[in-house]
C-alpha cells in the first residue's frame, strides 16, 4: 500500500503502511537496527497522519543526502 526505502552509506530507513484486512493497517518505521515504530490502526485518519509524518521525515532525509532505493 505504501513503502519507501531510503539509503545513506550503510544506513537504511524503511517506512511501510500495509493493509491488514479486518485488523486495520500496520504502520512500520524500520532502520538497519530493527523496528523503530510499529503501530496497528483501525482508524483511517490515524493512518493518514502516520503517512504525513513519514512524508515529512522522508523529505527531510532526502534533503540531507539520503537516496531512495
Amino acid at each position: 500500500m505504501f513503502a519507501v526505502l531510503l539509503r545513506h552509506a550503510d544506513h537504511i530507513r524503511r517506512f511501510t503502511i500495509r493493509d491488514e484486512g479486518p485488523g486495520g493497517w500496520l504502520v512500520l518505521e524500520e532502520t538497519e537496527g530493527g523496528v523503530v515504530r510499529r503501530a496497528q490502526y483501525d482508524d483511517w485518519h490515524r493512518v493518514e497522519r502516520a503517512r504525513a509524518a513519514f512524508d515529512v521525515t522522508a523529505e527531510s532525509l532526502l534533503s540531507q543526502g539520503w537516496e531512495q532505493a
